[in-house]
């Protein structure tokens, strides 16, 4: 799952980019709106994080403007603007969920997740695919009830996988799950994922479609 995040505290927003990431998801920074804007006309996201006093632009105006070009896309704005009117006033302007400053991080993990199930992206806090459980939110995988231990971004693969476990999904689409705009991926990086995934979960967990990509099948 990739989140922009649009936020000009800088040292905030390098927590909250390091946290996210340890969570499990694909975070790409912004540090102004003109900078946000490039980032979600370039597509390819699934969920806003969005603070609303930016140095170069109102940040309602840039909810208003981002509602017109990715009107599926949740919004989540964090502020320090704590006024009853000001919820009021980015809820109507198409924010989908309004957290304020200062603010506990899980917190903000559950809000994620509450939004990504609005938007059809999370079915279920725990997942079963056959003998896999999969734990959303607290990232736990489990092998006939047992734990096993698994990276971030294994984890990040398999939710893919098993929240369209109908879909195939090119290696190019999995590698927007697991790295930001700007990152170094190495060509067969998906393919070492998959490969530790079948080890600790079963060879028959994910299906190669020759030519194609992957899909979820079913465990051993």
């Amino acid at each position: 799952m990739r989140l922009l995040l649009i936020e000009d505290d800088e040292s905030l927003a390098g927590g909250m980019v390091t946290a996210l990431r340890r969570a499990g998801y694909a975070v790409d920074h912004a540090a102004t709106g003109a900078e946000g804007r490039r980032f979600y006309e370039a597509g390819q996201l699934d969920l806003v994080i969005l603070d609303l006093g930016l140095p170069d632009i109102d940040g309602l105006s840039l909810l208003r403007e981002l509602r017109q070009l990715l009107a599926g896309i949740p919004v989540l704005i964090l502020t320090a603007r704590d006024a009853l009117s000001d919820k009021i006033a980015g809820l109507d302007a198409g924010a989908d969920d309004y957290l304020t400053k200062p603010f506990a991080f899980d917190e903000l993990l559950a809000r994620i997740r509450v939004l990504s199930r609005r938007n059809g992206q999370m079915r279920e806090t725990e997942l079963q695919i056959g003998n896999v459980s999969i734990n959303i939110a607290s990232h736990e995988v489990q092998l006939n009830g047992e734990v096993q231990k698994v990276s971030r971004r294994e984890f990040a693969i398999l939710r893919a996988l098993a929240d369209r476990p109908g879909q195939v999904f090119s290696r190019e689409q999995l590698e927007e799950k697991l790295y930001s705009w700007g990152d170094e991926v190495s060509s067969n990086t998906v393919d070492v994922h998959v490969h530790n995934l079948r080890k600790k979960l079963g060879h028959s967990l994910i299906k190669t479609i020759r030519g194609v990509g992957f899909i979820l099948g079913g465990s051993e």
